[in-house]
């Protein structure tokens, strides 16, 4: 890559290359309505790494971070998860006396080649251990080439962890270049932004033998609000990939030693890390589709019961909602009573915020948020339980944009805002549009940060559905040729003379025209998925709302018909990279 380089998000992973030199003091926009100086070496890129990873550098960035405890955790969910051999090499610093901080013993220091020791300690975890020693002399590129390769050798995966400080900072950037992953584990601290700074420094000149994967990893105390990794982190280092929540202090996890109970949110978060090396994560990615969204909500619902965890979500306009409420924590049936709330005929009206005058769109789409903050309120993304995507497009300039920072209802409020209809949303000075537009299917989001399996729930019928289904409908009606609706409905045609929806009408053929081309974008996209769901929808009517549990029970209905495909998806050992086509052409031939 040469000259102008690629800054699409990429779900907080950057690429690293020599020779990036960047203007002085520029900033660019990272996709997620925040700028970030650019004067540095890294950038994002759409080419996810290979999976999986063989070697993966654990870089702690804070000096109050547990990092045995996260390291030794993430080695032992490592072979929980693949039943293969890892071993973790612990790089701890000593002094003059050879000892170290937390009084561990290294088995031995790497001052030149790397010799295998006799015998490498096993974890009750099921995980191999090595402590390497680092003094007055740091080890040589040499050295750490030896030892990778020699370990790579022995063991499927090799974990190297490591601090950052200024002793550090040279010869770490040589684990990184050895490595096919680094995560940099931080918190939204200055000092740890200026750690990150001096490590990217230290690559360019040794980055000669191609890309360095990098991925920011922000560690949320208790009760700690991700606000300072948007307002702190971010400017200067990009989007954070993933969070690991609760995470101990270094003090508490020293305090109560090797009996230390680490909560259930920081352990679920680090085996979803592990998932990521092994190249066993799960995405889900949710459809645009209106009232139609709610048959993701029956797909959820069977995805929980048969206790097949997703490690991210993302969505796009009504995708991009409920997952969002998933994101959150509502399960299946919270979700499913939230949706029941629109049942009837009234309150619909209760999302109608009308513009006048209609300048720019006839609703504004205030109520859709205010709505949605009912559940939500003003969570951020790093609030979440699941890592979530959203989708929307940049008005001015037509790119897709993928929201994984700032407020969680404001990114759904731009993802939903379907032009001509609802006043497009404005953040931090970008003006955006419905995510639908630009890409339906957000599959390939997925994609780009490094997951594996994605599942797709495609909501939007095919032309062969709505054929299928019109063709249904008349069937009836030429039975009741004579009803009294229909003869009420030819007397006092008022529906059709007011209501700019009805079919027909202004709303109704622009909607409908999006959806056109909408049903081949969603077509292209969801052959990168391994599986496909569509609930079998035959209506094309946009705004539904008033049935949403037929369109739940559609998306039951599909997920438990390819109950057993979706389960072999995920224990799957082998990544497969053959994905299964849709099963229906989108158009037929002329």
């Amino acid at each position: 890559m040469s000259g102008e380089r690629a800054t699409r998000e990429n779900g907080g992973e950057f690429l690293a290359e020599e020779n990036c030199a960047q203007p002085e003091n520029a900033t660019r926009n990272n996709g997620n309505g925040f700028p970030y100086s650019s004067n540095r070496i890294v950038s994002f890129t759409s080419a996810p790494p290979q999976l999986p990873h063989h070697v993966v550098t654990l870089a702690f960035l804070s000096g109050q971070l547990p990092a045995g405890l996260i390291s030794e955790q993430l080695a032992g969910s490592l072979c929980a998860e693949t039943q293969a051999t890892a071993v973790l090499v612990r790089f701890k610093l000593v002094d003059g006396s050879g000892a170290t901080d937390d009084g561990v013993q290294p088995d031995l220091s790497l001052n030149g080649e790397f010799h295998m020791p006799h015998q490498v300690r096993k974890a009750v975890a099921g995980y191999y251990s090595v402590v390497v020693g680092v003094g007055s002399e740091a080890p040589s590129p040499a050295g750490i080439a030896s030892l990778v390769n020699q370990l790579s050798a022995h063991f499927r995966y090799v974990l190297i962890a490591a601090p950052v400080d200024e002793r550090s900072v040279p010869w770490l950037s040589e684990c990184l270049r050895r490595s096919d992953l680094t995560y940099l584990f931080l918190q939204a601290t200055s000092e740890d932004v200026q750690h990150f700074e001096e490590l990217m420094r230290e690559l360019p000149p040794r980055c000669n033998h191609g890309s360095l994967h990098i991925k920011l990893i922000g560690c949320l105390a208790e009760g700690e609000p991700p606000d300072g990794f948007d307002l702190i982190v971010q400017p200067a280092a990009g989007p954070t990939h993933m969070f690991v929540h609760d995470c101990p202090t270094l003090a508490n996890a020293k305090e109560a030693g090797p009996q230390f109970a680490a909560p259930n949110s920081f352990r679920a978060d680090v085996r979803r890390l592990a998932r990521e090396v092994s190249g066993r994560l799960v995405g889900l990615a949710l459809s645009s589709g209106a009232a139609k969204g709610f048959a993701h909500i029956g797909v959820i619902q069977v995805l929980e019961e048969n206790g097949i965890e997703v490690d991210v979500i993302a969505g796009a306009s009504m995708g991009a909602y409920v997952g969002s409420l998933w994101a959150y924590g509502c399960n299946g049936t919270e979700l499913e009573r939230l949706a029941r709330e629109m049942e009837g005929r009234w309150p619909l009206w209760s999302l109608i915020d009308p513009v006048f005058p209609p300048r720019q769109g006839f609703l504004r789409g205030f109520a859709v948020k205010k709505r949605l903050m009912r559940t939500l309120g003003h969570a951020r993304f790093g609030d979440l339980r699941c890592p979530l995507r959203i989708v929307a497009g940049n008005l001015a300039t037509l790119e897709r944009v993928v929201f994984s920072s700032g407020e969680v209802a404001a990114a759904v409020h731009a993802s939903s805002a379907v032009p001509g209809i609802c006043v497009p949303v404005t953040i931090d000075g970008e003006t955006y549009i419905d995510g639908g537009i630009v890409d339906p299917l957000p599959v390939d989001v997925l994609r780009e940060m490094g997951v594996s399996r994605v599942i797709a729930v495609d909501v939007i019928p095919t032309p062969e559905r709505i054929r299928a289904g019109l063709n249904a409908g008349r069937e009836p009606a030429r039975k009741s040729k004579f009803g009294l609706r229909k003869l009420f409905r030819r007397l006092f045609p008022v529906n059709q003379q007011l209501n700019y929806f009805a079919r027909g009408n202004l709303f109704e053929i622009l909607l409908r025209s999006i959806y056109g081309a909408q049903i081949r974008v969603a077509e292209a996209t969801s052959r990168l998925a391994d599986l496909v769901l569509r609930p079998n929808i035959r209506d094309d009517r946009w705004l539904d709302y008033r049935n949403p549990g037929k369109f739940i029970a559609l998306g039951r209905e599909v997920a438990e018909s390819h109950l057993e495909e979706i389960k072999a998806l995920v224990v799957r050992k082998e990544l497969n990279h053959e994905p299964e086509h849709a099963p229906e052409p989108v158009a037929a031939i002329a």
